[in-house]
């Protein structure tokens, strides 16, 4: 019973490490440009899995980003030219989180807009609706007497 609850514990423990794709091949010997490879890659997308990151994500595109970016970080460059050199290469989707500026800045401020307008409509019309004249009482005698005939049958 211990040996099968020490084994459960160490495959919850290790199931964590097997989430991520990143092959040992693929793996920087230099600890600091690995731990810079690994934040990077935690922020590109991979293009054929759509909203996993390069690390998560076992497809040949990813991998071949995986190596891009170590590729560069090996060459010297910054974390920001990194990023700079995938979305120049690959566009503005690569990245999961979109930037927040230009044409994006319009998508990001789209949705908060269409919230406070339909707030606006919604506190409008109950307004309107509270200020209606109550028409309930005015019903002319023909059709006062035609409702009661109604509501005896």
């Amino acid at each position: 019973m211990r040996r099968t609850i020490l084994r459960l514990a160490l495959v919850l423990c290790l199931s964590p490490m097997a989430a991520l794709a990143v092959q040992p091949d693929e793996i920087l010997p230099d600890a600091a440009l690995e731990a810079r490879a690994r934040e990077i890659s935690k922020e590109l997308r991979c293009l054929v899995c759509r909203n996993e990151n390069i690390d998560e994500s076992n497809a040949d595109l990813a991998r071949d980003l995986r190596l891009l970016v170590r590729e560069r970080l090996v060459d010297g460059d910054t974390d920001p030219e990194v990023m700079a050199f995938v979305v120049d290469r690959y566009g503005e989707y690569v990245l999961l989180t979109p930037q927040t500026n230009g044409v994006n800045l319009i998508l990001w401020l789209a949705g908060p807009a269409m919230l406070a307008a339909g707030l606006a409509i919604a506190v409008l019309s109950l307004r309107r609706r509270a200020d209606a004249p109550d028409d309930s009482d005015s019903l002319t005698p023909e059709e006062t007497a035609r409702l009661q005939q109604i509501l005896k049958d």
